[in-house]
């Protein structure tokens, strides 16, 4: 249901964060409302992520080796690392001595060098990508939309999720937790706004009891790359995905559906 011809999509990645829910119910995942100036998903709630930069493929290419990993998915995943970091002050992916003081004072300086890798020098902290799933990978590159993002989505735990997070003042204006199911019931009253890949990887989130049982089916079903295709039914235009990738809505009307 691919096509293979369309726009070459902009390399990105996000880490999916869950911690565990404070009254004990459905886990809960870190999500971010995207500054409306923002020309990619102003406005929607989204999971913290962002492009791969050059920096991270440098990075990438010198550890891919030790890592087990090609360069290219190193880079992603040190993206999502990164962005996470940059986003919201959390310091996953990571390994060494940090806390909370020590996590702020590298987020500041990442904004400044705006690469992961003079931080990990400075602080003497090293990656550690063991601690993220690989979970999706999106690319909606037969959709009319004015910029084209090829996402790799991972999945990473925080526990108890007794860590303090803050907007970057730059690309969001809201950082919350919330149960899959919260977010897909806060759409529905209007309260958020969702794109297609996130209302469906929210589905997909909803069906799990524990970050155990979502990194158990990620590891079960390997990442294939969903590309959404229309296809007409009924006599409507309808937005689709793969249907075996593990994702419990696979169709949307296109009339219905948000856009980035």
């Amino acid at each position: 249901m691919n096509s293979d011809s369309g726009p070459v999509g902009i390399p990105a990645a996000t880490i999916i964060i869950f911690r565990n829910a404070p009254d004990g119910g459905a886990p809960e995942v870190l999500m971010t409302v995207r500054s409306r100036n923002m020309s990619f998903a102003g406005g929607m709630a989204v999971f913290p992520g962002g492009r791969v930069d050059p920096a991270d493929y440098a990075l990438g290419e010198a550890i891919a080796a030790a890592s087990g990993l090609s360069a290219d998915e190193a880079a992603h995943q040190i993206a999502a690392v990164r962005e996470t970091l940059e986003e919201t002050g959390l310091a996953l992916g990571l390994a060494g001595d940090i806390d909370a003081a020590r996590a702020a004072d590298a987020r500041a300086m990442l904004a400044e060098t705006q690469a992961l890798a003079p931080v990990l020098e400075a602080f003497g902290w090293r990656l550690d990508l063991a601690q993220i799933t690989p979970f999706a990978r999106w690319f909606p590159k037969n959709e009319n939309i004015t910029r084209v993002y090829d996402t790799r989505f991972y999945l990473a735990n925080l526990g108890t999720g007794a860590v303090d997070v803050s907007i970057d003042h730059a690309e969001n204006t809201r950082l919350f937790w919330v149960s899959a199911q919260g977010a897909l019931d806060a759409a529905e009253r209007g309260e958020i706004k969702l794109i297609f890949p996130t209302r469906r990887n929210l589905e997909r989130l909803a069906l799990f009891a524990s970050y155990e049982d979502a990194r158990a089916q990620a590891e079960a079903i390997p990442v294939r790359t969903i590309m959404p295709q229309v296809v007409e039914e009924g006599g409507k235009a309808w937005l689709t995905i793969l249907g075996d990738a593990g994702y419990p809505v696979t169709a949307e009307l296109l009339e219905n559906v948000a856009r980035g």
